[in-house]
């Protein structure tokens, strides 16, 4: 049988990764997001790209500038991805790291705080890139200056 303590500071770390783990619960929403986004764009971009053999003029030249706005939201929103991802994958390390940690009674408490942080840039950084894609995104709506005015 194991002895009391033991069990005890298990129960500990199991109360330390918890944060974590909510923390990597959001992590996964948020990515749930980014990849829905990503999803649309892409068909966007393929139903462009099906219309523009028989486009002329003006119509062709629309859909390259669309196309092209496309093709630069993919980017930013696949580097957000990678971005929560490598986010989400620190944060799994912080808490194997309080695991091994207490299970092998080494000083790892540097490793999680440097774990830690690498997390939340990661974070940061794909949380900018995903803003910056909505600002890309809202930035090419257009709207006709005679739309729904009377004449």
């Amino acid at each position: 049988m194991e002895p009391v303590a033991s069990i005890t500071s298990v129960s500990h770390v199991i109360q330390l990764a918890i944060a974590p783990v909510f923390l990597l619960t959001g992590v996964g929403s948020l990515l749930a997001v980014l990849i829905n986004r990503l999803g649309r764009i892409v068909d966007r971009y393929r139903s462009l790209e099906k219309g523009k053999p028989g486009a002329v003029g003006d119509a062709a030249t629309e859909a390259d500038v669309e196309m092209a706005i496309l093709s630069r939201r993919a980017r930013l929103i696949h580097w957000a991805i990678s971005l929560c991802t490598v986010g989400a994958l620190f944060i799994c390390i912080v808490i194997a790291m309080l695991f091994i940690g207490s299970m092998v009674q080494v000083g790892v408490s540097r490793i999680i705080a440097l774990m830690f942080v690498a997390a939340m840039l990661a974070l940061i950084a794909g949380l900018l890139l995903f803003l910056r894609e909505i600002a890309l995104a809202t930035g090419s709506i257009h709207v006709e200056k005679n739309e729904g005015q009377k004449t």
